[in-house]
C-alpha cells in the first residue's frame, strides 16, 4: 500500500490536472452513428520547429485515460492536446465508448449486497471496435478537419488506460489471426509513446490496478478461458514485437499505474526481441505526464517531437 506522503502527493497532482479548464477544439468529426464516435482536432499554432502558417505539421493522435470508464471523457485531456498543438502539432483527440454503469448496490433477499454499482471498465468488443474503426477513417478525417497536415508522421500517444489503447492501435496488424480488428500489415506509424499505460494485464490485475479494471474490461467474470482469448487479442504485452518504435513515459513515483507494469511491458517486449524505450521521470507520478503545468509534459512532448519531426 502508498504511505500517506505518496497519497498526498497523487491527490495534489490529480487536483492540479483537472483543474485546468477543457479546450474547445478547432473541428470535430464523426467516425460513427453513436455519440462517443467522435474526434476533437486541434491546429497547430507555431512551435519551435513549426512556425505557424507553414502547413505539413506532424499528426499526434491522442487517446484519454480514466480507466475506459464513461465518467472520463475527452474533454479532461484536452488541455495535454491543446499544449500539443501550442508546440506545432496537429493533435486528434479521440472520443470511444467506455464502461457502462451498472445498477447501484442494493441489498438481496439473503441479506447480502448485490450488484457493486458505478461504472465499470470498458466495453467489450465496443472499445476496440472503436479504436480500430477511428484508426482506419483518420486519414479522411484529417483531410477534411486539418488539411496540410503530414498524416505520414504519425505519432500515437494515450495515457493511462489511453496509453494501452495507443499501443494496441499499433499492433492490429499482430492480433490473432481471424480477428477482425487485424490489419494485413503494419501501420503507417513514425511511432508511439505511450504515458503510464496499462500495458501489460497480468501484472495490472496482480496489482489491482485501478480497482480491477482490466477484468472488468475483459468482461468475461470467472470463465478464465474466455479471459484468456480476449487478453490475446487485448493484451499489449503479448502484442510484441510490432516493429513500429515505440517509447514508455512512466513516473517513477506512480501509484495509480505503478512503474511495474511499464517494465514489465518492457521485458516482454525485449523477450520477443524488441527494444522498447522507458523514461522514467523522477519525483512524478501519473498525472503529471499529461498536465501542460508540469514539467514532465514538457519531457513527453519532446519523446513525441523526437518521432515525429
Amino acid at each position: 500500500m502508498p504511505d500517506a506522503a505518496a497519497v498526498e502527493r497523487d491527490a495534489a497532482e490529480e487536483k492540479s490536472v483537472f483543474a485546468h479548464p477543457a479546450v474547445e477544439p478547432d473541428a470535430t468529426e464523426a467516425y460513427g452513428p453513436h455519440p462517443d464516435q467522435i474526434v476533437d482536432f486541434h491546429a497547430p499554432r507555431g512551435g519551435p520547429d513549426h512556425p505557424e502558417g507553414t502547413g505539413g505539421a506532424p499528426l499526434v493522435v491522442v487517446f484519454h485515460g480514466g480507466a475506459w470508464r464513461a465518467p472520463y471523457d475527452r474533454r479532461h485531456i484536452s488541455p495535454f492536446a491543446d499544449f500539443l498543438a501550442r508546440r506545432g502539432f496537429a493533435v486528434a483527440n479521440v472520443e470511444y465508448r467506455r464502461g457502462r454503469d451498472v445498477p447501484a448496490p442494493r441489498t438481496g433477499p439473503g441479506g447480502g449486497t448485490e450488484a457493486t454499482g458505478g461504472p465499470v471498465a470498458g466495453r467489450w468488443p465496443e472499445t476496440f471496435d472503436d479504436v480500430a474503426a477511428v484508426m482506419d477513417a483518420l486519414p479522411e478525417l484529417v483531410a477534411r478537419a486539418l488539411p496540410g497536415t503530414d498524416i505520414r508522421r504519425t505519432v500515437l500517444t494515450g495515457h493511462s488506460a489511453g496509453g494501452q489503447l495507443a499501443l494496441w492501435a499499433a499492433a492490429r496488424h499482430v492480433l490473432p489471426r481471424g480477428s477482425a480488428w487485424r490489419l494485413d500489415r503494419a501501420p503507417e506509424l513514425r511511432g508511439v509513446v505511450a504515458l503510464a499505460p496499462i500495458a501489460d494485464f497480468e501484472r495490472a490485475t496482480a496489482l489491482d490496478v485501478c480497482g480491477g479494471a482490466v477484468r472488468q474490461l475483459l468482461g468475461t467474470g470467472d470463465d478464465e478461458t474466455a479471459a484468456a482469448a480476449r487478453r490475446a487479442a487485448a493484451d499489449p504485452a503479448l502484442l510484441l514485437p510490432t516493429g513500429i518504435a515505440t517509447t514508455v513515459v512512466q513516473g517513477y513515483d506512480d501509484i495509480v499505474v505503478p512503474r511495474p507494469v511499464a517494465e514489465a511491458y518492457v521485458d516482454a517486449a525485449a523477450r520477443a526481441g524488441e527494444t522498447v524505450g522507458l523514461t522514467l521521470l523522477a519525483e512524478a507520478g501519473h498525472f503529471p505526464l499529461i498536465d501542460p503545468a508540469a514539467d514532465a509534459c514538457a519531457v513527453v512532448a519532446e519523446e513525441i517531437a523526437q518521432l515525429a519531426w
